[in-house]
């Protein structure tokens, strides 16, 4: 492997001149820089990152942990945020959770021992923070990405019960007095969706109604099969549903399909994400938008201060970044009857 000794000898200049020109510093006329970075492709040099990391006692590298790999919301801010950093001159290393709080403290173990910048967190349990609080005490940049009411950390995440009252508040005005909820965080401590529910219902002088509330017991689109199947099936069923995720909000497109439900006009099926596929359902999908992008870009710039130092709100104290979520409105939901 080249270093930067092997330039150096080539083209005549002292070590930091090499150093200095590779890193792009005006203290290196352009003629030089030229010669240097031309010698530095033909011996196909690679930076050794770890020497780097013992000078300026950076790695470049980010880690971010998400719940679900499969999840296409998840998978969306990764990349967004992956772009962002990467500008940057950062590496991302991704892992996964998979909803298991053993492997959420193994990954977190992980990065710690990796010695990374700074590390992105989906938490696998909203009130159940220790091992993520014990990362952030020793000193390593910590941004939560769910959960805005976290005291003590960073977090940059969206007002989840805004969407889901925005959305009730939507299928009230239609003429929904039965809405259903298909909803299954809150064993995660994750009520924020049901909270908005209910205060859209509450605020339009509609009773919360236990019965038209499920829980699938997971995100998959079977379980929101299934889930339909049960709210459907009352004997005073819902005129529409509100879904806490579109993969779930799609099974339940599927399960009218099957059962020659129409949509939106026997009922109304609103998602939340709005995920690219929402928009090609057979029966486009009204959703709750998640700014993917907002989040990684306003998520990277506040990683990037405390790695680099830059003073923040607060002075150091933590930041809470809470975007508030809008409606994308499509054909599945209409007026009742």
């Amino acid at each position: 492997m080249a270093t930067l000794k092997d330039i150096a000898l080539r083209t005549g200049v002292s070590v930091n001149t090499v150093s200095l020109a590779l890193r792009g510093s005006p203290r290196v006329g352009e003629r030089t820089r030229e010669k240097i970075l031309e010698f530095a492709r033909a011996l196909d040099y690679t930076p050794n990152h770890a020497a780097q990391a013992l000078v300026t006692r950076r790695n470049m590298t980010v880690g971010l942990l998400l719940t679900d790999m499969t999840n296409p919301v998840l998978t969306q801010v990764a990349q967004k945020l992956e772009i962002e950093l990467k500008a940057k001159g950062y590496v991302t290393l991704l892992a996964a959770s998979n909803g298991d709080g053993e492997e959420q403290e193994r990954a977190l173990a992980t990065f710690r021992s990796r010695q990374l910048d700074g590390v992105f967190v989906y938490p696998n349990h909203r009130r159940e923070l220790d091992g993520i609080r014990r990362l952030a005490a020793s000193g390593m940049p910590v941004v939560l990405l769910a959960g805005k009411e976290v005291e003590g950390l960073d977090v940059v995440t969206i007002d989840e019960q805004h969407g889901s009252a925005l959305a009730a508040r939507h299928l009230i005005a239609l003429g929904h007095r039965r809405i259903g909820l298909i909803d299954s965080d809150r064993a995660t401590g994750n009520s924020e969706k049901i909270d908005g529910y209910r205060q859209a219902l509450l605020e339009a002088g509609i009773e919360v109604d236990p019965a038209l509330i499920v829980g699938p017991g997971g995100h998959s689109v079977a379980q929101g099969y299934g889930a339909m199947g049960q709210l459907l099936r009352l004997a005073d069923p819902p005129t529409a549903v509100l879904s806490s995720t579109d993969r779930i909000a799609m099974g339940a497109l599927r399960w009218c399909e099957d059962n020659g439900v129409d949509v939106p006009g026997d009922v109304s099926v609103f998602g939340y994400d709005n995920v690219e596929y929402a928009e090609a359902a057979s029966t486009p999908l009204s959703s709750v938008d998640y700014p993917a992008e907002e989040i990684a870009r306003a998520a990277a710039g506040l990683i990037l201060r405390r790695i680099e130092g830059e003073p923040g709100e607060g002075d150091g104290a933590p930041e809470r970044i809470i975007l508030k979520p809008e409606l994308a409105l499509r054909a599945s939901t209409g007026a009742r009857g």
